[in-house]
């Protein structure tokens, strides 16, 4: 009797890693998450890096606000539609078996918008200044203002890099390759820190923004480049206007460059109003990217989950007709995991905020107090983890059945709606009140996409499951009061014992959490090593 032999479980791991890997749901999910996760860490040293030289100071005001120009003009002629629109695209013509025809629409795509989008970046390298003045608040003609325009010029380029390197990752994501594009974030953070390292002596700031430019063209751009051609795509620069796929393509994409989404708008607000007061951007950017670093586990979630769900919601049954119940399933699924993680995963962020922010980011010129307020700002970002995360895989929900519009028109009356909150918490309380505003507007924005997901018969609201996401309240709750008795009777301002502290409160965090999960029944915790110990094998 023969056997088959069994594969060791290193080289399982291993074969993930291949940028050729075709990978499950999971496995995708896994390696995005594992790559979110690690991009974070690279990014977190980069927002340790620019508060080391730049503090909360003006000139940290200008670079963290530099960004917003080049970040809109992106998105608002490519909308994400790069990316998104794309994969659901091309996974119709694979299927189809008409790929050829795919490839050809990509180069038409490709060429047409890398022409709109050069012409774009032209005028806003003229009229960088004018936005600085009229868009955000700092004082106009002041040396904060001049440096950001600065700034913001030599920014613009990396779109370009952006918008190819997305469309060349679309054609990876539908043959369910994942691993270029789990690297490429990291490659852009790493850009930004060698910047520093190699030109801020010379440069000050810009170094960092060239960094960030070269950064744009070696991984989102240079890798998936590369891999989109080792798989047999081949670009050539054609203008067809009378293209099907473009046609369709533009069809897809206007709702996403039209609208407004406040995922993407929140920054755009919060900067609007807390460039009034020198140093407040640069907390609140710094705090912003210390929250998205977990953040980034349903970005990875929503992103693998899109070509699958594409499969899916195109099933059809024997006798020809839609069969949408393995969609709404997979999704619920997918919500109330990350939902239930994330609550947990709060409780451990707001309880240890102000040892996070210090051990991370105290040095040079950022200070304790720089800290202690930092804290207070990620700690209310934190509320709405949850939130952030489930609004990922909601949006990718509607892209995968080809509806962009819905989402669109959602997104922009959730964004209107939502700034004279932002405005009168602003002005009310300061700019902690903008961290609570935002809260509140993700919070609107969630609940929206979940109500039309129900309402036209896609994902049913009672498919999730809450009764694991209230054993996940619980369970939080209590992580939380061990962790808050935790630093009342261990308290310090060395950076040190604040380091032991956080190991002890990750210990305990997960000991509470985990025992408590499992006092009250929760299949969180075995469902979770059942899976790994399935893809072990």
């Amino acid at each position: 009797m023969s056997t088959t032999p069994t594969t060791p479980r290193w080289q399982r791991a291993f074969a993930m890693l291949r940028p050729s890997h075709s990978h499950t749901a999971f496995t995708a999910t896994l390696l995005l998450m594992a790559s979110a996760m690690a991009s974070r860490v690279i990014g977190l040293v980069r927002t340790k890096y620019i508060a080391y030289l730049l503090g909360r100071t003006s000139a940290a005001d200008a670079f963290n606000a530099a960004f917003q120009l080049p970040d809109q003009i992106s998105y608002f002629l490519v909308g994400g539609a790069a990316s998104i629109t794309f994969v659901t695209m091309l996974t119709r013509y694979r299927e189809a078996g008409r790929e050829a025809e795919g490839e050809r629409s990509m180069s038409i795509i490709l060429t047409t918008m890398a022409m709109v989008l050069s012409v774009a970046i032209l005028a806003a390298e003229f009229l960088a200044p004018l936005y600085v003045h009229t868009v955000l608040s700092f004082t106009p003609g002041s040396e904060t203002a001049v440096l950001c325009a600065r700034l913001t010029r030599i920014l613009l380029p990396a779109q370009l890099f952006f918008l190819a390197g997305g469309i060349f990752a679309s054609v990876l994501l539908v043959r369910k390759q994942f691993a270029v594009q789990a690297v490429t974030p990291l490659v852009y953070n790493c850009g930004i820190i060698l910047g520093g390292v190699l030109l801020y002596r010379t440069l000050d700031s810009a170094g960092l923004a060239v960094g960030a430019v070269a950064g744009a063209f070696l991984g989102p751009f240079l890798l998936n480049a590369i891999w989109a051609h080792r798989v047999g795509i081949r670009y050539r620069p054609i203008l067809d206007w009378k293209d099907k796929g473009l046609h369709e393509w533009v069809r897809m994409s206007i709702p996403l460059m039209l609208g407004v989404s406040l995922v993407s708008a929140d920054n755009w607000i919060i900067n609007k109003f807390a460039s009034y007061v020198s140093g407040d951007l640069s907390l609140l950017t710094y705090a912003k990217q210390l929250f998205t670093a977990p953040v980034a586990l349903g970005q990875a979630a929503g992103a693998a989950s899109l070509p699958f769900l594409a499969s899916l919601y195109g099933k059809r049954d024997e006798a020809g007709r839609p069969d949408r119940a393995g969609f709404a399933q997979a999704v619920n699924t997918s919500v109330s995991q990350i939902l239930a993680f994330s609550i947990l995963l709060s409780a451990f962020m707001i309880a240890m905020a102000l040892p996070l922010v210090d051990v991370l980011l105290r040095g040079g010129a950022f200070h304790r107090a720089d800290s202690a307020t930092m804290a207070s700002y990620f700690a209310v970002f934190s509320v709405s983890l949850c939130l952030w995360s489930a609004q990922a895989i909601y949006a990718r929900a509607f892209y995968a059945a080809a509806n962009t519009l819905t989402p669109m028109i959602a997104g922009t009356i959730v964004t209107a709606v939502s700034i004279p909150v932002y405005a009168l918490l602003f002005h009310s309380v300061g700019a902690i009140g903008l961290a609570v505003a935002s809260d509140i507007g993700i919070l609107i924005q969630t609940l929206t996409l979940a109500v039309l997901l129900h309402r036209r018969g896609m994902v049913p609201a009672g498919g999730l499951n809450y009764a694991e996401l209230l054993r996940s309240l619980v369970a939080a709750a209590a992580g939380y009061a061990a962790l808050v008795a935790l630093r009342h009777y261990v308290y310090s301002n060395s950076r040190l014992i604040e380091l032991g502290v956080l190991a002890l409160a990750t210990v305990l965090w997960v000991l509470v959490s985990g025992a408590v999960l499992k006092l009250i029944g929760s299949k969180l915790p075995d469902q979770l090593i059942a899976r790994f110990l399935k893809r072990g094998k």
